[in-house]
């Protein structure tokens, strides 16, 4: 009764009976700085992209950057990066695949036979197999580690906020009214886990005319400014609908695509 929570102001000696840090040891060959989580409300809202465009952004600032592909039962990282080896491994641990660029990747597809495969798993399998990307990966050293984590607020999310050391999340969304409402369910559970909301992207936000350059808002006019407010979240990208983009993910050549509007958000990365 009364309890602040802070048990360094607190005389009562009942903190040596708290639980102890679910947090898993990574492999002892892995030096990762930085972990940053990649989330959203909903699927189809462009996650796995946000976390290839932030992964290259970090990248070309001279970075070592490496994506934790989350998203057990839809993989589409090393499709967007043109990575379609196997990971391979020793007594060490697994040795993850690289892009072209050297950004370091992990996901289910790099393990399973044929990429076109089905992951019918249950969600305590699936948890798991998130946990041992962590902790039997010989990632070596990473600055910058991008989750890319399944729609929801579920196990996986769950799993990756207790057993990794985040240090922050993205959130993605869209335009509709709807998306935005289940945006606020990802926000909640990130301040439920103590765990610092960076920023929001909105992705398919506008498509902008390549002769006039006029703007159009095809699903809505964006509210993604007043739900950054009300959260109190003070980093907003907007990502237009592009058609090269979409194409470069096809072709596996994201590490070749340019474009300026995740800058703001890397910036702020960089500097946690």
């Amino acid at each position: 009764m009364g309890c602040n929570h802070n048990c360094s102001e607190c005389s009562s000696g009942c903190s040596e009976n708290s639980a102890e840090s679910l947090i898993k040891k990574t492999n002892e060959l892995s030096h990762i700085k930085k972990v940053i989580g990649i989330v959203s409300g909903k699927g189809g809202v462009g996650k796995s992209l946000v976390t290839s465009l932030l992964a290259v952004a970090m990248q070309r600032k001279g970075f070592n950057t490496a994506i934790l592909d989350a998203d057990i039962t839809g993989p589409s990282i090393p499709k967007a990066f043109g990575v379609h080896c196997k990971a391979d491994g020793d007594e060490n641990g697994i040795i993850p695949c690289q892009t072209k660029m050297g950004t370091k990747l992990m996901s289910v597809n790099l393990l399973l036979e044929n990429e076109t495969d089905p992951v019918v798993w249950r969600g305590p399998v699936i948890a798991g197999t998130v946990t041992q990307f962590w902790t039997d990966v010989i990632w070596g050293d990473v600055d910058y580690m991008f989750v890319d984590m399944p729609p929801g607020t579920g196990d996986v999310p769950l799993t990756v906020f207790q057993s990794l050391p985040v240090d922050g999340i993205i959130v993605v969304t869209s335009p509709q009214e709807l998306v935005s409402m289940i945006v606020g369910k990802a926000v909640k559970m990130a301040r439920l886990m103590d765990i610092e909301v960076l920023g929001i992207v909105e992705n398919m936000s506008y498509f902008e005319c390549p002769d006039c350059h006029k703007k159009h808002s095809i699903f809505g006019e964006s509210n993604i400014d007043a739900l950054a407010k009300e959260y109190g979240i003070d980093a907003v990208a907007k990502i237009p609908m592009n058609p090269s983009l979409a194409t470069a993910c096809d072709k596996g050549a994201i590490e070749l695509f340019d474009g300026d509007w995740l800058d703001a958000l890397a910036d702020k990365i960089e500097n946690l």
